[in-house]
C-alpha cells in the first residue's frame, strides 16, 4: 500500500504519516514535505525515484508524471486497468494526502508583487487531488488537516479498506478544496486588471463561521459565513452577550455602515435594519443622546452603532436603556466593566470600523445573484445645486448633507427629517413617498420646527412637499429628476424655503 504526502501547510502531518506507516503503507513524498518526514525518522520514497525524473523548471514540474497519475487514476476492478499497470511497473497509490502553496497568504501580505503571487499558485497539487478524487472508490484524498484523525480511525476500523461513503466524503471535500483555491486565483486576477466593468464570472467562496439558532423566525435555519480574502463583519470579536442571532447580525451591518460614514463622533439606533435615531455630536455621549432622543419609542430593544471607542460617559448613558447590540471600533476598560454586568447585552469590537466596503454587493434572488457596485457615494456642499430663489444658510447646508447621508440607508421609499446633527423623524419602506413624509413627521412631531427634510430620490408631486412646509421643515434636498420638479420648486419659491438638487439617488430596497 502506498500514500502520497505532499503538504504546504504542515500541522500534525508527520504523527499522521507515522501511524500510516505502521499501518503498513510506504510512502511517496517531495520537496519540504520529503524533509520534514525525513528529519522525523520516517522513510521517505523520492517522487524523482518513482517517476525516473528529476525535478524541472524549479519545481514547476514534478509531479506530473504518468507513473504518478497512473498510480492515481486506475481503476482497481478494471482488469485492463490493472493489467496497463503490471505493463508499464506503475504501482497504485491509496492516499494521497496533499494541500495546497499558500495563494491565499501569499496575496494577503501587504505590497505582495505579481510574480510572487503567480509563483504561488499550486499545479501539480490541484492534479492530483482532483485525479484522487475522481478515483475516490479506490484511493482516500485528504486535504485538511482536521481529517487525520478521522481517517486513522477509519483505517483501523476497515482493516485499511475504508468505506465508499468515507471516501466520498472525503472526495468531495477535496473537490471543494480546488474550487475554492482557483476562485480565489480568479478573483485576485480579476482584481489585478483594471478594467471597471463586472466580471463575467463570479466565484464567491463561503466558509461556515458558526450555526445560528434559526434565522429570521424561529421555524427557519441558518448559518453565518465569511466571505474569502475579503474583511467584514466575520472578523468581529463578540466580548459579552448572548450568541449572535441571524437578525442581530443583520442589524449589526447597518449600526456600523452608517456610523461609519461620519468622521466625527457618531451614533445610530438601528430596529429591523433601519435607522429610528442617529446623531453627531461633539462626544460619543452627546451623539448617543440625541440619537435616542429622536425616537425613544422604537428605540428600544435596539442595535446602536458607535464609531468611535466607547467611552465610560457614552457606556453609561447607553446603560440607562434596553439595547440588544452595541456595535463599536473598541471599549474602554471602564465602560466594559460597566456593560458587562448587563450579562445578556451583546458587545460587539469590530477592530477595523473605517474598512472600506467590497467593490461588490451581492444578492440571492432563486437562480441566480444580482450583482452591483456598492452605494458609497457622498454628496458633499459644492457638489449642491440650489435650484429655488432661497439659498441655505451654512446650518441648513450642514443639515443638509447629514440627512442626506442618513436616507442612504433607509429602506425606499426614504424620508428623513433632522435638525442639528440629529435624526428627527424617519419614514421607511413605503408603497408612497407622500405616506413616507407623512410618517416622518409624525416621527419627528414639535422638534420639527425648523428641520430638514430629505428624499432619496425625487418628489413625483408637490404633495409632499406642501405638507412638510406646513409642519414646519424649513429647507429640502432630493435628487431631482422628476417631470413635476417645477411644481416643487414653485411650492418652495412661495414660502421662501431653499431646496436643493444632489443628482444622485440612493434607493434601497
Amino acid at each position: 500500500m502506498r500514500a502520497l504526502v505532499s503538504v504546504s501547510d504542515k500541522t500534525g502531518i508527520v504523527p499522521f504519516v507515522k501511524e500510516l506507516v505502521s499501518l503498513g503503507y510506504e510512502v511517496i513524498s517531495t520537496g519540504g514535505t520529503s524533509k520534514a518526514l525525513k528529519e522525523s525518522g520516517v522513510a521517505v520514497i523520492p517522487v524523482s525515484d518513482v517517476t525516473g525524473f528529476p525535478e524541472i523548471l524549479d519545481g514547476r514540474v514534478k509531479t506530473l508524471h504518468p507513473k504518478i497519475h497512473g498510480g492515481l487514476l486506475a481503476k482497481r476492478d478494471n482488469k485492463e486497468h490493472v493489467e496497463t499497470l503490471k505493463e508499464h511497473n506503475i504501482a497504485p497509490i491509496d492516499i494521497v494526502v496533499i494541500n495546497l502553496y499558500p495563494f491565499e497568504k501569499t496575496i494577503a501580505k501587504p505590497n505582495v508583487s505579481f510574480d510572487e503571487a503567480i509563483e504561488n499558485i499550486d499545479i501539480g497539487g490541484p492534479t492530483m487531488i482532483r485525479s484522487a478524487a475522481k478515483n475516490h472508490e479506490s484511493i482516500c484524498v485528504v486535504v485538511e488537516p482536521s481529517d487525520y484523525d478521522s481517517v486513522i480511525v477509519e483505517l483501523k476500523k476497515t482493516n485499511n479498506k475504508p468505506t465508499k461513503e468515507f471516501k466520498k466524503q472525503l472526495a468531495q471535500k477535496a473537490f471543494s478544496h480546488t474550487a475554492r483555491y482557483d476562485s480565489l486565483i480568479s478573483g485576485y486576477l480579476k482584481d489585478a486588471d483594471n478594467e471597471n466593468s463586472l466580471p463575467e464570472t463570479i466565484c464567491p467562496i463561503l466558509t461556515k463561521e458558526s450555526d445560528l439558532r434559526y434565522g429570521e423566525n424561529p421555524h427557519q435555519k441558518a448559518s453565518f459565513y465569511s466571505l474569502a480574502n475579503e474583511k467584514g463583519l466575520p472578523d468581529l470579536e463578540q466580548l459579552n452577550g448572548k450568541e449572535l442571532s441571524y437578525n442581530n447580525i443583520i442589524d449589526i451591518e447597518a449600526a456600523w455602515r452608517i456610523s461609519k460614514e461620519f468622521e466625527i463622533p457618531a451614533a445610530v439606533i438601528i430596529k429591523h435594519n433601519n435607522p429610528c435615531g442617529a446623531a453627531i455630536g461633539d462626544s460619543l455621549k452627546e451623539a448617543f443622546e440625541k440619537a435616542w432622543a429622536g425616537d425613544p419609542i422604537s428605540a428600544f430593544g435596539s442595535i446602536v452603532g458607535i464609531n468611535r471607542a466607547v467611552d465610560l460617559a457614552t457606556a453609561e448613558a447607553i446603560s440607562q436603556y434596553f439595547v440588544e447590540v452595541i456595535v463599536a471600533p473598541d471599549f474602554d476598560s471602564e465602560a466594559l466593566e460597566l456593560l458587562t454586568k448587563k450579562k445578556a447585552l451583546r458587545l460587539i469590537k469590530l477592530a477595523d470600523y473605517f474598512m472600506d466596503l467590497p467593490e461588490l454587493g451581492l444578492r440571492h434572488v432563486p437562480g441566480g445573484i444580482l450583482v452591483q457596485s456598492q452605494d458609497t457615494k457622498k454628496v458633499v456642499a459644492a457638489e449642491l445645486d440650489q435650484i429655488t430663489s432661497e439659498k441655505p444658510t451654512q446650518k441648513q447646508i450642514n443639515d443638509l448633507l447629514f440627512a442626506f447621508a442618513m436616507v442612504k440607508h433607509v429602506k425606499s421609499n426614504a424620508i428623513l427629517i433632522a435638525k442639528d446633527g440629529q435624526v428627527l423623524g424617519v419614514g421607511a419602506g413605503q408603497m408612497s413617498r407622500v405616506e413616507a413624509v407623512e410618517i416622518a413627521i409624525k416621527k419627528a412631531g414639535e422638534n420639527i420646527k425648523g428641520a430638514v427634510l430629505a428624499s432619496d430620490a425625487f418628489f413625483p408631486f408637490k404633495d409632499s412637499v406642501e405638507f412638510a412646509i406646513e409642519a414646519g421643515v424649513t429647507a429640502f434636498i432630493q435628487p431631482g429628476g422628476s417631470k413635476r420638479d417645477q411644481e416643487s420648486i414653485d411650492v418652495c419659491n412661495d414660502n421662501n424655503i431653499p431646496m436643493v438638487y444632489t443628482g444622485v439617488r440612493h434607493f434601497k430596497h
